[in-house]
C-alpha cells in the first residue's frame, strides 16, 4: 500500500466510510476492497448485479460507489442513471466507474450519466487514490436537470478525459459572469422541465424545485428584486404538494421572461 499523509486520510474518511463496489469479477472486487479499506473505509459491500446493487444502495446509503462499466448482469451506465434519478438518500453519492474499455465514447458515456470519475484497468493504488481524492476534496456543483442529473460535467475531473469540456476557460470567471451563468442554466433547466413534464413528471418537479432554490439564493445574493418576486411565485405554485404542469406553467414563464439569452434551445 502506498503511503498517504494521515491528515489527508482524515479528510478522505467521510467519503470512503461506506463504500459500495459493483463488480462481477471477484478478483477485481477484492483488489478494490483492499485499497478502499486502506483509505479508511469502515463498511464495504460488494455486489455483482445491477439489481442487487440498487437494493444494497437503498439500505447501505453508501458515501462512495465504484462500478464496473459492464458485466453479465450489469450495465454500469444504466445503474448510475437509475441511482441518479432515484429517491434514495445516496443518489448524489460520488461514483467512480472502473473499466478496461477506456475509449473516448465510454468516457463520455460515463460522464453523461452522472459519473464523477473514470478509472482505467489495470490501475494502481495511486491511481485509485487520485480519483478518491478528487471526489472527496474537489466537490462539484450538482445539476438537477431533465436530460442530465449529476455533478457539473464542465468540471469532469477524470485524468482519462481531455476533451473540450475540461478547459479551464469553460468556467466563467468574475462574480457577475458566474451569477449570469447560474441564472442562465437554472432558467434553461426550468424551460426543459416544463417542456418535458409529461415525459417524466417526477424528475421535472424535482428539477423545478432545485432551480427555485438556486434562483432564490441568486436573487438574495444579487439583490435582484424582479427575480425574487418571480421566484416567490414559483415557490407558491410548488407549495402544498399539488404542483402540476398547469400550475407551474405561469410562474415558469414569468421567470423565463427575465432571461438574458434566448431560451428556445431547451437545457437539462
Amino acid at each position: 500500500m502506498f503511503a498517504v499523509d494521515s491528515r489527508v486520510m482524515a479528510r478522505l474518511e467521510p467519503t470512503v466510510r461506506r463504500s459500495l463496489v459493483v463488480e462481477a469479477n471477484m478478483h477485481a472486487a477484492r483488489l478494490l476492497v483492499d485499497i478502499i479499506k486502506g483509505l479508511g473505509a469502515r463498511d464495504v459491500h460488494v455486489e455483482q448485479s445491477e439489481a442487487k446493487a440498487m437494493a444494497v444502495a437503498r439500505d447501505l446509503e453508501p458515501t462512495l460507489v465504484f462500478t464496473e462499466r459492464s458485466g453479465p448482469s450489469l450495465d454500469g451506465e444504466s445503474f448510475v442513471r437509475q441511482l441518479r434519478r432515484s429517491h434514495l438518500a445516496c443518489r448524489s453519492a460520488p461514483v467512480i466507474m472502473v473499466t478496461a474499455d477506456a475509449t473516448a465514447n465510454t468516457i463520455r458515456g460515463a460522464r453523461d450519466v452522472g459519473v464523477h470519475e473514470f478509472l482505467r484497468k489495470p490501475f494502481t493504488g495511486a491511481d485509485l487514490f487520485k480519483r478518491v481524492e478528487n471526489v472527496a476534496l474537489k466537490p462539484r456543483d450538482w445539476i438537477e436537470g431533465i436530460a442530465y442529473v449529476g455533478p457539473d460535467r464542465r468540471r469532469f475531473n477524470s485524468g482519462e478525459y481531455s476533451g473540450p469540456q475540461k478547459r479551464k476557460n469553460d468556467k466563467p470567471t468574475g462574480a457577475v459572469a458566474v451569477a449570469a451563468a447560474v441564472k442562465d442554466q437554472a432558467l434553461r433547466i426550468l424551460a426543459a422541465a416544463l417542456d418535458q413534464y409529461d415525459n417524466d413528471p417526477a424528475q421535472a418537479l424535482r428539477a423545478t424545485q432545485q432551480q427555485a432554490v438556486t434562483l432564490k439564493q441568486l436573487a438574495l445574493k444579487s439583490s435582484d428584486a424582479r427575480l425574487a418576486v418571480a421566484v416567490a411565485g414559483l415557490e407558491v405554485a410548488l407549495s402544498g404538494g399539488t404542483a402540476n404542469k398547469a400550475s407551474l406553467a405561469g410562474p415558469i414563464s414569468g421567470l423565463l421572461a427575465l432571461a438574458d439569452t434566448d431560451l428556445t434551445r431547451k437545457a437539462g
